[in-house]
């Protein structure tokens, strides 16, 4: 992955957060790393513990960003969460959401659109 990619995929990161915080969230992490995976965010509420993988993509890249979340990267998702829940002893019902950033083809953020899909996988 590029410079570009990675700033903008920290961006877009940046932007779930946010939406995240605003719908009444705690972040507990971002980008959890276990030794069979990485959670771009973690975030948490009395009820729940949420592990969220961000992707971001333009308009026009022909396919939605949820079908970047491939089986084998959810297989490596869900060991990693796993593993937050054994090191944190987290007690809320876990949910694995996907938060998908459209940009327009300038990739221009202040006009994206965010997808939140709840109970993704």
């Amino acid at each position: 992955m590029n410079k570009l990619n990675n700033a903008m995929g920290k961006a877009g990161e940046n932007i779930a957060v946010e939406f995240l915080r605003e719908k009444g969230f705690f972040i507990s992490a971002r980008n959890f790393r276990s030794s069979r995976g990485e959670i771009d965010i973690i975030a948490e509420n009395r009820e729940l513990v949420l592990f969220v993988e961000v992707k971001l993509r333009r308009a026009d890249a022909g396919y939605m960003p949820r079908e970047a979340v491939t089986a084998d990267k959810r297989n490596r998702l869900l060991h990693a969460a796993k593993s937050f829940i054994y090191r944190s002893k987290a007690t809320q019902n876990p949910r694995f959401d996907i938060i998908e950033i459209i940009t327009n083809e300038r990739q221009d953020l202040k006009d994206a659109d965010i997808n939140w899909i709840e109970n993704a996988f």
